[in-house]
């Protein structure tokens, strides 16, 4: 590959590489993060094979020539605002901050203030344009009601290197969840595919015809009974993948409100102490409290750790010192 700046990429195919798809070779070549912003950049003429414009599912052939050239990013309609941040580490190419819960991550239709990416625009101001457009380099996401730990990308490089060590799962994520139930091993793996849910279309099912693998490690970290707090550890990033996962075991997590009937499980507890304990949980109680990657820039490697937040803990001391 040839770097002539930060818009212009330059790449000659190889022997091993006659008959790859476009799309695809220049996905693995890291001139942009996914296939669909491989396919946004084709159809707008950004890329050339030999001189000619094609498709992305163009078959390359030995020695073709690739020149990509990125257009500038757009400027980003949405309007930075003073949401404080609680920010765990920051330099000039990557940032990290433990999410509260309750807050969006990327604007939506009917959600164009108050999300995280509000909060960056103001606070960053220049962030990285690899999506096509000047916003900050969100290259993961957590749920709105899901808390803890996330990487922010504020610069093209950070961008690219981080998306490359999510797709290759070289980031280590470890969550903390309370779910229902007494977990009747030490620990284990859940190994269930995941895909749109046959019927429900806004939900994750293990029962899709179209799953994609997904792989879950989960160990105890203390019992209560009538609950168990999990260490997680996933091994791919699925949609909603531990609630699922979790719930497909029989153990759905604590104040779920989509997936395993949380509410009814609650309602069910005999113990009027640990019922209300319960009911104190205004979410699913899942926290994302370790995460571990190698900067994007500098290779180094960054360690981070979360404690539970209050809501988790609170409920957890009430479990424990309540009795069996």
């Amino acid at each position: 590959m040839t770097h002539v700046d930060d818009r212009e990429f330059k790449f000659r195919v190889s022997p091993a590489e006659d008959g790859e798809r476009l799309d695809i070779f220049l996905s693995k070549k890291g001139a942009f993060v996914t296939r669909s912003q491989v396919k946004r950049a084709v159809d707008e003429g950004q890329v050339q094979v030999n001189g000619v414009e094609v498709k992305p599912s163009c078959r390359l052939r030995n020695g073709d020539m690739i020149i990509v050239r990125r257009e500038e990013p757009k400027e980003c309609d949405l309007v930075p605002e003073e949401i404080p941040l609680d920010i765990i580490y920051e330099d000039e190419h990557i940032l990290v901050i433990n999410k509260p819960h309750g807050m969006i991550v990327h604007p939506a239709a009917g959600n164009r203030s108050g999300t995280l990416v509000n909060a960056l625009l103001f606070h960053c101001g220049d962030l990285s344009g690899i999506g096509g457009v000047k916003r900050p380099g969100i290259v993961h996401r957590l749920d709105k009601d899901t808390s803890g730990l996330m990487v922010i990308a504020k610069s093209d490089e950070a961008h690219i290197g981080l998306a490359g060590q999510f797709k290759e799962h070289l980031v280590k994520k470890v969550y903390r969840v309370l779910v229902h139930g007494d977990m009747k091993e030490e620990d284990g793996i859940i190994d269930l595919s995941i895909g749109r849910h046959p019927v429900d279309r806004k939900k994750m099912s293990t029962n899709s015809r179209r799953g994609k693998e997904s792989l879950t490690r989960w160990s105890v970290e203390e019992r209560y009974n009538i609950a168990t707090l999990l260490s997680v550890r996933i091994e791919t990033g699925r949609t909603h993948q531990i609630r699922v996962h979790l719930n497909a075991t029989g153990y759905p997590v604590v104040g779920d409100a989509v997936y395993g009937n949380s509410k009814k499980r609650i309602e069910a507890v005999k113990d009027n102490i640990r019922q209300v304990a319960l009911r104190k949980i205004r979410r699913q109680a899942l926290h994302s409290s370790e995460l571990c990657f190698h900067h994007p820039v500098t290779g180094n490697l960054m360690e981070f750790s979360s404690l539970l937040p209050d809501d988790m803990a609170q409920v957890c001391d009430t479990l424990r010192n309540s009795g069996n």
